[in-house]
């Protein structure tokens, strides 16, 4: 798969086939826009037998939120960071991703100057959004105008219709909603796969070691979204192997935490791995964080949730 970064630069000779969005979390709703970009580009393919150049699938995105540069402060918490996203579009098939960066310019774009430069530079036949979709300056332009414009600029559009599970619709806003709230197993069926964060091991009080359960303290970017706080049956990867874990976020009231962590007591592992990095899936919620009466309860819950950890497998392949 070929990355770009690219705000109308350079040109794309091959016909393309444009999925566009933002693309965070990378969940349900934006995989059925890329299957539908990746069909449509393989039956164009299909009808052009004549030694014409091959169309190509392409997911046109934003490196940075655009919230974040109209106004900071109503930006989002972020999903997936975007080397976790070009994993997950390459497994998908994408042939081309494109992080434009959002910055003044690129805001003072009209709907229409958009569309023509994808036609100009990017050779576009057919456009793919959600049925929501806006875009151009102050989101002026929709679904409406994509229509007249398929028309007059001379592309297919392909509207894809919302996916709905237990009657919601599948969004980034509700995947945020529901890691924030705990509710990570149904995030985790939007996401279609297990949410993620990853960073350092840092050192941090070292107090699990003393009770029996040494964990490992991440260190985390405030840019993204994190869970609520309580126990989580989690999964770690170090040096692409997995290790079952129980991850806790939170102050760690009985030993009077003042600061918020996110600890994971890594099962059947004894190796030091300070200043290296880790990925943890989050797979389902245990219980909420709580304090106890002693030390000795603590360690009786701990066992407890070791137990859980270990009598349970992980519910979903690894995307």
């Amino acid at each position: 798969m070929r990355v770009i970064r690219d705000n109308f630069k350079q040109e794309i000779k091959n016909p393309t086939f444009i999925a566009l969005g933002s693309f965070d979390g990378i969940h349900q709703g934006h995989r059925a826009l890329i299957e539908s970009a990746i069909q449509a580009a393989q039956d164009y393919n299909k009808s052009n037998t004549n030694g014409a150049l091959k169309a190509k699938t392409m997911v046109c995105t934003f490196k940075n939120h655009p919230l974040a540069t109209i106004n900071k402060e109503l930006a989002p918490k972020l999903i997936m960071d975007n080397k976790q996203k070009v994993e997950i579009l390459q497994e998908l098939g994408v042939d081309i991703v494109n992080f434009m960066e959002f910055n003044k310019d690129f805001m003072r774009i009209s709907p229409e100057s958009f569309i023509l430069n994808l036609k100009e530079f990017y050779n576009v036949q057919g456009i793919i959004v959600g049925f929501n979709y806006r875009f151009g300056y102050k989101n002026l332009g929709d679904v409406e105008l994509l229509h007249k414009l398929s028309s007059s600029v001379g592309f297919n559009l392909i509207v894809v219709e919302p996916v709905i599970i237990d009657e919601e619709i599948v969004s980034s806003s509700a995947i945020r909603y529901h890691i924030q709230e705990g509710h990570i197993e149904r995030a985790n069926r939007f996401l279609k796969s297990p949410f993620m964060l990853s960073g350092k091991v840092i050192k941090g009080r070292q107090i699990g070691r003393t009770i029996g359960f040494p964990t490992i303290n991440l260190s985390y970017n405030k840019k993204f979204v994190i869970p609520k706080g309580g126990v989580y049956y989690s999964y770690v990867e170090y040096h692409k192997a997995f290790y079952k874990g129980i991850t806790n976020i939170g102050y760690n009231p009985t030993v009077d935490g003042k600061k918020l962590s996110i600890e994971t007591h890594i099962l059947d592992f004894e190796k030091s791995i300070y200043d290296e990095q880790v990925k943890v899936y989050f797979i389902s919620k245990i219980r909420d964080e709580k304090k106890f009466n002693s030390i000795e309860e603590l360690k009786e819950q701990l066992e407890s949730d070791k137990k859980y950890a270990k009598a349970t497998n992980w519910n979903f392949s690894y995307r």
